[in-house]
């Protein structure tokens, strides 16, 4: 059962916050990735953050994405290995440090308290009537968009949507992979979930961020699924509607680009009555509900209830694989 007991743990040291970036792992994997970006700048002679030197050819394309293939994997297989020799190395010496250690580690690959503290500065500052702080909160915390033109509403629904579509990348996938892998296994989802957030995306580091993206993709088929039923069933707990919520997931999930993204926001949607769209991209749901503050609390109402079902779950299932 020691799994369990760091599984418990973990979600113990989740509510006292992150450490320092200096001495976070992802703050190590940001740094990696950092350093791959300038070599990849050096070899292809580019500038990604202006995106002078765009790769024109078919053959600098394949290049870059090929470099960006191997600096992805050599990171994550890397922080897998780490985690792979250092920590059964602990466990001779002592059960308890090794118990801690693991707990401390595994905290930083998910981010529950964090999440929902993020969706509550949003939501405090709108309900003081502060939208300018609202956008700042929103674009610095949850959402990669420009924030600087949204009304109340259209703050309130990227909100949701990063609350729902986090759920997968801050709990479910890292814990799942734990479950599966151990700490190698979850450090290693987080390796390449971090890659895609920083290189992942259309612009000058697409080419060399393909690798990233594609494979973050892959690796969240299942926790994205399993996030968008977790919603159905927690708005079911939190007393939403979750008959919405399932009728909207199975006709709503497929309308995003990412083949991920669109089951936990239309599960939220459906369960909150509402329509969660990014102009040009998506609309999910129906707007039977207007959007405002409390939407963003119910949501992480929901958060909460599904993340309680996730590791509830998990812990029975691990329990029960290893009696």
């Amino acid at each position: 059962m020691t799994q369990v007991i760091i599984l418990c743990l973990a979600l113990f040291i989740d509510r006292l916050g992150d450490p320092p970036t200096a001495w976070h792992p992802v703050g190590w994997m940001g740094r990696f990735l950092s350093a791959g970006i300038s070599l990849a700048e050096s070899l292809f002679r580019t500038d990604f953050r202006t995106g002078s030197g765009f790769p024109v050819s078919a053959w600098s394309r394949a290049a870059q994405v090929a470099f960006g293939a191997f600096w992805v994997l050599t990171g994550a297989i890397g922080a897998a290995g780490a985690a792979w020799l250092v920590f059964p190395a602990l466990r001779p010496w002592s059960e308890g440090l090794f118990i801690l250690a693991s707990a401390v580690i595994l905290k930083t690959t998910f981010s529950l308290a964090g999440l929902a503290a993020a969706a509550g500065r949003v939501k405090a500052a709108l309900a003081a009537g502060d939208i300018r702080e609202a956008r700042h909160a929103v674009a610095r915390d949850l959402v990669s968009r420009e924030t600087s033109a949204l009304d109340e509403a259209r703050v309130v629904s990227a909100a949701v949507e990063s609350v729902a579509e986090n759920l997968v990348d801050s709990v479910v996938a890292p814990l799942l992979f734990y479950a599966a892998c151990g700490l190698p296994g979850a450090l290693a989802y987080r390796f390449v979930n971090t890659a895609d957030a920083m290189i992942g995306y259309r612009g000058p580091t697409e080419y060399v961020g393909k690798a990233a993206a594609r494979l973050d993709d892959l690796l969240n088929l299942l926790p994205a699924r399993l996030s968008g039923l977790l919603v159905v069933a927690a708005a079911r707990l939190t007393g939403e509607d979750w008959r919405g919520s399932w009728r909207t997931l199975l006709r709503d999930r497929g309308r995003t680009a990412s083949p991920n993204a669109g089951w936990p926001m239309s599960a939220m949607a459906g369960a909150l009555g509402v329509e969660l769209s990014k102009v040009g991209c998506y609309n999910l749901g129906k707007a039977r509900n207007p959007l405002t503050p409390s939407t963003l609390g119910r949501s992480v109402r929901i958060l909460h209830a599904a993340a309680a079902l996730w590791f509830a779950g998990l812990a029975a299932g691990i329990g029960l694989a290893r009696s």
